[in-house]
């Protein structure tokens, strides 16, 4: 928000230097971003009339101008400005005057023609960043005046980085009374009347958009002269409030926004048709906008409508068709409230920032519009003539927010600020913010006026204290006191160390978006139960990601099109799930891999990743867990996104925790992936809880080993096998290697023959050869059983 800081000094005594302000607004909470000085030192500019203007006999493109400039004799200029004509006032710097940039004036002669001063534009003398032309000042300024004095100067336009929090400072009105509480000062009332009824021409208006618009005024002044221009003094002021002024119409709403901090918008009452009426946009409902865009509207938009048409898209733009021009005579002035969660979100889905949906997005003061209205008509009829008509109000009185009390203690406020601050100045300060406040037992009763939507609690009346008595008059000191420490659960490895390990093994960690588009996921085929936003900052982050996979291959793309040939990624987060109330987070680990198995080096052939390098990488994880019997793949039930012959589910108990595979070559390529993507996602929970560490005996008797081949059918999987071996042996069996697999040349089809190494070993005595034999036997026996299974050799 820019403002004039002349306008803000006639609103509020401040005692007190430009530099002592900005540094007390930033240390309230105010911060300034930006200070831009205007028209210092402009001494020996004064206002000045064009009285000749003949053409340069040497130069096409300059006049000799003969200007009066109070001092008796016309002087002689030399101009080239384009605007330069008889009997225009316009600002003239004399010789001797220095300008803002060291432009020293000097007597000179141009093309042979001498020049005795310059004649400026707006840029020239440092007030605004116009250089078409001259800076035409009105009619009526007096001749001679210097224009320091005529146009209030020196000034500084002053930009705040204003909060959400605090929509109230968004009108001067507002951020004065902030002013008078940081300098012990008070606001200057503006003076606001009801405009005298002098037409008794009027529009009804009516609500129909429930709570979201539950107050709506309008006025119909007759007779006014659009094509009237402001007043220099208001001009001026929006000018250096960073707004380029229209006419006086539009210039008179958007001053009294500056103001009062309440937008407003008049139509051509001439347009109009019937009843005005605040309601929701019908589906598919269009609407021209004043910047000659075609609003496309839903239910979700409140607009303003008569009885044949949308006349604006409330809190945002007013509509082309019903706009004000010149010709207008007539006009029907607005103002109404809304609530914050009917406009927040609206300009942006129209691809719009306006300053009214910057303030209703925010919140704006439901007893303001009464208000507004009877400035902008009062300016309106001094500046633009015409007749007021009177008021038409409809209102919801139920949906208004009403402000209750606020208790402050003495007691908290001392123990949180960790200061005393003496009664006298806690009442000053809520009365200088313009809350009513009564002295109770222990403290204060708070009631914060209808501006102030922040102010719900008491830690809420607490910050209001320190900011304004000063975060620099509170104390530093160091907390006392041992800080306690969480212990780690030893049954549950901490996220950090599944970090650890995955970086360990070559892989980078990536930070996606949680928002992705509806198309990546459709893509994908996991587009079920997902969370739309509500407010979504673009179409391609429309909803919450149910998977972390989509963005992390996005992420492995981006890379990939960027000359990374060997690309390695893994993500630690949370992916959401509709449920029809709250959504459900469910914390996941992803991987991505691509490209070449091993960084670039010379020991070994090099080749490119494939399915069994990942699967190393989740036995490493799974190992970690201190269980990995618990642990199983099988290929049954994978997702359409998952490569059919190079994936596989991971189970744990038999439960389903996650995907590793190849993408689908049909995925791959709508991606346009290129070469082979693997990937893997396994439930976060799961891959962290681990058995909980037992110190056991080292064992005092030997391990026997004994190797045995099986054929077995096809489709019968390594841990089926591992799974019967483990639960016939028991605790016997210490380890099951895996060193040999064979199909083929004495193999029937359909057949093949696994090698294993069982590792035997009993803690309470050395196992004979019978013993093992034995345990060979019934592994064979469970396997020929359960497997379809027979001994080789």
């Amino acid at each position: 928000m820019k403002f004039s800081e002349n306008w803000l000094r006639e609103l509020v005594t401040v005692d007190a230097d430009r530099a002592a302000l900005v540094h007390a607004l930033t240390m309230a909470g105010l911060e300034v971003e930006e200070v831009t000085t205007l028209g210092e030192g402009l001494d020996g500019v004064v206002v000045a009339e064009i009285v000749e203007a003949t053409k340069h006999p040497e130069a096409d493109r300059l006049q000799v101008c003969k200007v009066d400039a109070g001092q008796g004799e016309h002087l002689q200029i030399v101009c080239g400005a384009p605007n330069a004509r008889v009997g225009i006032r316009i600002p003239l710097a004399t010789v001797g005057a220095s300008l803002p940039g060291g432009i020293q004036i000097k007597a000179a002669k141009l093309r042979g023609v001498e020049s005795f001063g310059m004649l400026c534009s707006a840029k020239e003398l440092g007030i605004d960043a116009d250089a078409s032309g001259l800076l035409e000042l009105p009619a009526d300024a007096p001749v001679g005046q210097p224009l320091a004095d005529y146009l209030g100067l020196p000034d500084a336009s002053i930009e705040l980085k204003i909060t959400p929090n605090r929509p109230d400072v968004l009108g001067l009105n507002g951020l004065a009374h902030d002013v008078a509480a940081l300098f012990g000062s008070h606001v200057k009332s503006i003076g606001v009347g009801e405009a005298a009824i002098a037409s008794s021409a009027s529009r009804p208006v009516k609500l129909g958009a429930g709570a979201d618009a539950p107050r709506y005024l309008g006025r119909v002044i007759e007779g006014i002269d659009a094509s009237t221009k402001s007043p220099l003094w208001l001009a001026e002021r929006l000018r250096r409030s960073g707004i380029r002024p229209i006419s006086a119409i539009v210039d008179v709403t958007q001053y009294v926004m500056l103001e009062l901090g309440h937008p407003l918008h008049a139509f051509d009452n001439d347009t109009l048709s019937g009843t005005v009426v605040a309601r929701h946009a019908t589906q598919g409902e269009t609407l021209k906008l004043l910047d000659g865009s075609e609003a496309k509207l839903d239910p979700s938009f409140v607009v303003i409508a008569d009885d044949a048409k949308a006349l604006a898209v409330a809190g945002v733009m007013g509509g082309f068709d019903s706009r004000v021009t010149d010709d207008t005579r007539n006009i029907f002035l607005e103002a109404a409230h809304f609530a914050p969660s009917a406009i927040m979100g609206r300009a942006r889905k129209l691809g719009l920032h306006t300053d009214a949906s910057h303030r209703f997005e925010r919140g704006v003061d439901p007893a303001l519009p009464r208000r507004a209205l009877e400035r902008a008509t009062e300016l309106l009829l001094v500046i633009a003539g015409g007749k007021a008509g009177p008021v038409s109000i409809a209102e919801r009185p139920e949906d208004l927010r009403e402000h209750a009390p606020v208790l402050l203690r003495h007691a908290r406020l001392r123990r949180v600020l960790g200061i005393d601050v003496a009664a006298a100045e806690v009442t000053r300060i809520f009365t200088a913010l313009g809350m009513g406040v009564v002295e109770v037992a222990d403290g204060w009763q708070v009631t914060p006026p209808s501006s102030r939507f922040d102010i719900e609690r008491e830690e809420d009346l607490i910050e209001e204290v320190a900011r304004i008595h000063g975060y620099e008059r509170i104390p530093t000191t160091t907390p006392a006191g041992e800080i306690a420490l969480t212990p780690e659960p030893e049954a549950r490895l901490s996220e950090m160390q599944l970090r650890d390990q995955l970086a360990a093994r070559g892989y980078f960690e990536a930070v996606t978006l949680s928002f992705v588009s509806t198309e990546l996921l459709t893509t994908w085929g996991v587009d079920h139960a997902w969370v739309p936003l509500a407010n979504p900052l673009s179409a391609d982050l429309a909803v919450m990601r149910t998977s972390l996979l989509p963005g992390l291959v996005e992420a492995l793309r981006y890379n990939r099109a960027r000359q990374q040939e060997r690309v390695r990624l893994f993500e630690v987060a949370r992916s959401f799930h509709a449920t029809g109330g709250a959504p459900d987070e469910i914390g996941r680990v992803a991987v991505v891999a691509s490209g070449s198995a091993l960084a670039e080096q010379w020991g070994e052939a090099s080749r490119t990743v494939d399915f069994f390098d990942l699967k190393g990488d989740l036995d490493a994880l799974i190992a970690r867990t201190g269980e990995p019997e618990r642990w199983s793949t099988d290929a049954t039930d994978l997702p359409s996104w998952l490569h059919p012959g190079r994936g596989a589910r991971v189970l744990r108990d038999g439960h389903p925790s996650g995907f590793i595979g190849a993408l689908h070559p049909a995925l791959a390529k709508a991606l346009d992936l290129g070469a082979d993507v693997y990937v893997m996602e396994l439930a976060l929970e799961p891959i962290l809880a681990r058995r909980l560490p037992r110190a056991t005996r080292v064992a005092r008797f030997p391990a026997v080993r004994r190797d045995i081949a099986v054929e077995l059918p096809e489709e019968i999987t390594w841990a089926s096998v591992e799974a019967a071996v483990r639960g016939a042996l028991g605790d016997t069996l210490k380890e099951i290697r895996l060193f040999d697999r064979y199909a083929g040349k004495g193999i029937d089809e359909g057949r093949k023959s696994l090698a294993m190494g069982l590792i035997l070993q009993d803690a309470s005595r050395t196992l004979t050869d019978d013993d093992a034999d034995a345990r060979v036997a019934e592994a064979v026996g469970v396997l020929e059983k359960t497997c379809k299974a027979r001994m080789r050799g």
